[in-house]
């Protein structure tokens, strides 16, 4: 859907990590969009497309449906992180994301490390498996010191890989 009304974005947090090639199963999906007042009305059209409601903790779906939610490019761009579900599933959408020392790296700077993958068929942007851990290192929950071992010996892969030193 963000392909289709042509959404900057790029994939962050389980779902880039599935992409880099963790097994660890998500139950959303996290990107951090471009800024720009256009990318965030496009934004705000594929959302209001996927009938996109506020998901919250304590709240149900039912409940959140029946809230008037303002859905466009001023309430996405006052918003550092929204938590949704649509009828795709559940969807964050943020800003930017930490790195080891807890500054923000918004899309420019995670877009110049990113990597283009296919997933599911689709060829998607990722943030660098570097800026995925770094988040995760930064998040500090359970579920992610859980993850950490996986994304690192991944890394270590795609790095043995890149190094001539090491040969076929």
């Amino acid at each position: 859907m963000l392909d289709r009304y042509d959404v900057t974005y790029l994939l962050v947090g389980g779902v880039s990590a599935i992409a880099h090639g963790a097994t660890r199963p998500t139950n959303d999906f996290d990107c951090v969009v471009e800024r720009g007042q256009q990318n965030l009305t496009r934004l705000a059209e594929a959302m209001r497309e996927l009938n996109a409601r506020i998901r919250a903790e304590g709240l149900s779906d039912e409940d959140a449906k029946t809230l008037p939610t303002q859905i466009d490019a001023q309430m996405f761009g006052a918003m550092e992180i929204s938590t949704w579900c649509t009828d795709a599933g559940n969807f964050d959408v943020l800003a930017e994301i930490p790195d080891r020392d807890g500054h923000r790296l918004r899309y420019g700077t995670l877009a110049e490390r990113a990597t283009a993958l296919t997933l599911s068929g689709h060829t998607v942007v990722v943030a660098g498996l570097d800026d995925v851990i770094a988040s995760k290192e930064w998040a500090d929950r359970p579920k992610d010191h859980e993850a950490l071992p996986e994304l690192r010996r991944l890394r270590d892969a795609q790095n043995d890989e890149h190094d001539p030193a090491k040969g076929p």
